[in-house]
Parts: C-alpha cells; structure tokens; sequence
C-alpha cells in the first residue's frame, strides 16, 4: 500500500511530521491556518504539491468551523490568510498558484448576488477539497505518462534502472508523487530493476524520506552519495533521471532541490535521458526563465547540523 502523508476527511486534517522521519512516524493534527504555516515553514510538510494542498486545507479547517453573516467578511479573510499561506515557503510556486485560483473564485462568490454567505462558505471548502482528489488524479498521471516515456527509450521487456534526487512521492505531494510516481507504475508494471536516489545534502530528503517511502513500498532501491552521480551513470547504466520540480518557468528552466543541476550536466555528458515530472500547477508563465525564480535561502544550521548535532567545524575555534 502507497503511503499516505495527508490525511483529511470531514474538516479534519492531519500530516505526517517529516521531521521525525524515518525514526518515527507521527501525525500532527492541523486545526487551522497558523498550523498549516507552521508545518510548511518548519518543513514538517515539504514538496511544492503538498505545500499547496495542505495549506489550502488548513484554510478549509479554519473557515469550516467560523459562521459568516457576510460574505465580504468571508472574503477578506480568504484573501488575507491565502496570503499568509504563500510567505511560508516562497519558492514553491504551487502555494501562490492555488491561492490566486482560489482568491478568483471567491470574488465571483461574492460578486454573485444569487449566493449566500454560507453557501458562499460550502462551495469554497469544495473547491478545496476538490483540488485534493485533483492533486492524486495528476500524480498518477504523470507516473503513467513519464513510465511510457522512460520505456519508450529502451527495448521491450528489459528492465529499467532509474535515478532520482530528493523527495517526490507521497511525502511531497497529496499521494503516489510525481518523479516518485514514475517509479511507483515502473515498479508496478515489473519494469524496475532498481531505483537509485541521492542522500540529497543539506537536509537529506532523499535519506530520510525517499528512502522511508522505497522500503514502505518494498521498491528495490539504492541509497547513494549526492558525489557518486557521475560515477554512477559511467559505470551502473542509467535508463532515465526523474526529478521533480519546485518551480517551472515559462521558457522551460526548472527550479529544484539544490543539487538538481548538476545531475542534469552530468546526464547530458553521459547521454542519459533526464525528465521533470511536475504537475502544471508548478508552472509559473509570469516567470520567462529560470534566472528570474528566487531561491529560497535556509538557514546554515541545516548544512552545520544533522539531528541538532553539530557536524561542520565551529568557525573560528581552532
């Protein structure tokens, strides 16, 4: 069975904490917007898809539980938090994508005199919910899509050895993932050999998180060194590179875990296919190229520490 990082179902929502991974497995409980910003701040929930969606979510907690008499009310605190919600991680671009559709929606609630304010209320925790179910629906998609792509590359029957870099399944999406998902149908269709994935330094996605969700799945896999890489595609024959994707810009530059970049030179000197597999609410058409994107910049303790141990030398204390 697939694993499931988001769990909602009737107004209540709850995430897997990431931050415990693999070590222990806890769900938090998400009982508004200040929640949802927390566990997308702090990386208890990561992944440009799951961003979205659970903060998205967290806003249907929220607003499900508060009555509104007015729907211009409901409106201003819609836009105000959908605006919260996308300073928690900017680089993401779902997160802004889904509140820009979602802010649309509930001015023409408003502007439509026909609709009540708690009918106004039920139709958005709909749409919210509605893109949930959306969000699985384009995962799996593409894990066909990109499985038929990958396959197409290579002779009938023969088995497929895949590498991917940090975290793209279940843990970063609303379930079965993206880069991941190609793997997950690969596996499915018995068309993997093997899956190999980097340890993904500083904050060690693929280490911790890929790697949970490859033994859940009893996905054959190998955990290797963000520096094997290039050795690797020289000497264990690399079928395809599957990433996913934080942000795409309109003229196609890709922004992802740091990382991302240097594994796609190092395929095209090797000649290995190397595919994106995001959904198109990671495209950003506002954006012409990648040089454009702003990168998120996180603290140093994430490169300093591992587990609040300190393991880089402290500067200036020789």
């Amino acid at each position: 069975m697939t694993l499931q990082a988001i769990k909602y179902e009737n107004g209540t929502l709850e995430v897997l904490d990431q931050l415990l991974l693999p070590k222990e497995s806890k769900y938090i409980p998400i009982l508004g917007v200040e929640d949802g910003w927390k566990v997308i701040n702090k990386m208890q929930v990561r992944g440009a898809p799951a961003i979205a969606i659970v903060g998205c979510l967290s806003l249907a907690v929220e607003i499900s539980k508060e009555e509104f008499e007015k729907k211009k009310a409901l409106r201003r605190e819609v836009e105000g938090k959908l605006n919260y919600l996308i300073s928690a991680r900017p680089t993401a671009v779902n997160m802004k994508q889904a509140a820009d559709h979602l802010i649309s929606y509930i001015n023409s609630l408003d502007n439509d005199e026909s609709v009540s304010a708690q009918e106004m209320q039920a139709r958005f925790v709909a749409a919210i919910e509605a893109m949930l179910e959306k969000d699985i629906s384009d995962n799996r998609s593409i894990g066909e899509f990109g499985a038929k792509a990958v396959l197409n590359n290579v002779t009938d029957g023969e088995q497929v050895r895949i590498l991917t870099h940090c975290n793209t399944g279940s843990l970063a999406t609303a379930y079965f993932g993206t880069a991941l998902g190609v793997v997950r149908c690969l596996h499915s269709a018995s068309r993997l050999e093997n899956c190999y994935f980097t340890e993904t330094r500083p904050y060690n996605q693929g280490a911790r998180l890929t790697a949970y969700e490859l033994v859940h799945d009893k996905i054959p896999s190998t955990l290797v060194c963000d520096s094997t890489v290039a050795y690797l595609m020289k000497t264990a024959q690399i079928n395809a590179v599957v990433v996913g994707a934080d942000r795409v810009a309109a003229n196609g530059d890709t922004a992802n875990k740091i990382g991302t970049y240097q594994i796609a030179v190092v395929a095209r000197h090797h000649e290995v296919p190397f595919y994106v597999a995001a959904p198109l609410t990671s495209i950003d058409f506002n954006v012409n190229t990648g040089d454009n994107i702003v990168i998120e910049e996180r603290p140093q303790v994430e490169m300093t520490h591992i587990n609040n141990i300190r393991i880089a030398s402290p500067v200036g204390k020789l």
